[in-house]
């Protein structure tokens, strides 16, 4: 089923025959479809927004667009989420982004110099010196002239001496004013550590900063009674991972349908731990349509909204295997 995109209504709700159905996967905006959902519905919402960092179905998203689209999504939850219900965001907490009015910070990186002449030599050399320019000064201290320029202006920086410096952004802020403003609590939050694709590199960084391996499960509350049910869990799950604030289990190998499809298992987590059986999961970014699978796979209603045709015609396809019993790992 594919849907129109609708302007968001008024005050009044929606006549009941207008509610989108369970179990279904809708092509469309989730600013719009979520206005279609029926209030007070939804167990537990979870999702993987666009990040922001330059991936096809972002790049047309200004970075004043893309916090819109997630400050819009997530006020529009919390009509839907039902008391005590749970609204869940995967995210990555750092953004980097051109800022041209941020400072050349690169430190003097030292261990990647192939010239021995230091700052402090080229300084000297010039105070010495002070008619000589830097062609005249290389030649003194035995070096290039670019030796000489970068030792003096410091600009062996991030993305080369004429490019935009990268400003860091921390998500989490973000997410968690958003969340504030729209009625919901923050209630808790998981890391999801990968198996990093340059686990095996020699040199990861050319800076103090580190690489991300790892990402935010942040979940935040609807006010409400909150069934809390151990049952949900083995005495080992609770042990392993159900009381546990680091999760641990690999990201998906290939991306070869989606570019950035998370595993199975993190919907799986999520959806046993924070609902019951039969309970209504929604997933407003639902790309090839792991959190549906997931829900499926463990006895829970599902809806999935996605801006992309290609992308839901294969969700539909995930979903329909996995009802025939057909697909036991969740992946193509």
């Amino acid at each position: 089923m594919v849907t129109r995109v609708m302007d968001a209504p008024g005050e009044q709700p929606l006549p009941s025959e207008d509610y989108l159905a369970e179990n279904g996967l809708y092509c469309g905006d989730a600013r719009a479809l979520l206005t279609r959902v029926r209030p007070n519905s939804v167990s537990v919402s979870i999702w993987s927004p666009p990040y922001f960092v330059g991936k096809s179905y972002e790049k047309d998203l200004s970075f004043d667009d893309w916090q819109k689209l997630l400050e819009t999504v997530i006020a529009l939850h919390f009509p839907v989420i039902k008391p005590g219900g749970f609204l869940v965001i995967n995210i990555a907490d750092i953004l980097a982004f051109p800022d041209p009015t941020m400072p050349r910070v690169q430190a003097d990186n030292v261990s990647t110099k192939k010239c021995p002449i230091s700052r402090g030599q080229v300084l000297a050399a010039k105070n010495e010196h002070p008619d000589l320019n830097r062609y005249q000064l290389a030649k003194l201290l035995g070096c290039s002239e670019q030796t000489v320029q970068r030792r003096m202006e410091h600009n062996n920086v991030r993305g080369g001496k004429y490019a935009t410096q990268t400003r860091v952004k921390l998500v989490g802020g973000l997410i968690e004013a958003w969340t504030i403003a729209a009625g919901f609590y923050p209630y808790d939050r998981r890391a999801w550590v990968k198996d990093p694709c340059w686990e095996n590199s020699q040199w990861h960084s050319l800076s103090y900063r580190s690489v991300d391996e790892f990402e935010y499960i942040y979940v935040f509350w609807k006010p409400g009674i909150t069934c809390v049910d151990r049952s949900r869990l083995t005495q080992q799950e609770w042990s392993e991972w159900g009381s546990r604030g680091v999760w641990y289990f690999p990201s998906v190998r290939s991306h070869a349908v989606h570019e950035a499809e998370f595993p199975v298992e993190l919907p799986k987590r999520v959806i046993r731990l924070l609902s019951a059986p039969n309970d209504l999961i929604l997933d407003c970014f639902v790309g090839i349509g792991t959190t549906a699978v997931a829900a499926i796979k463990e006895g829970r209603r599902y809806m999935g909204f996605d801006l992309t045709p290609e992308y839901i015609a294969e969700a539909r396809r995930r979903c329909f295997k996995v009802q025939l019993g057909l697909l036991d790992d969740a992946r193509p």
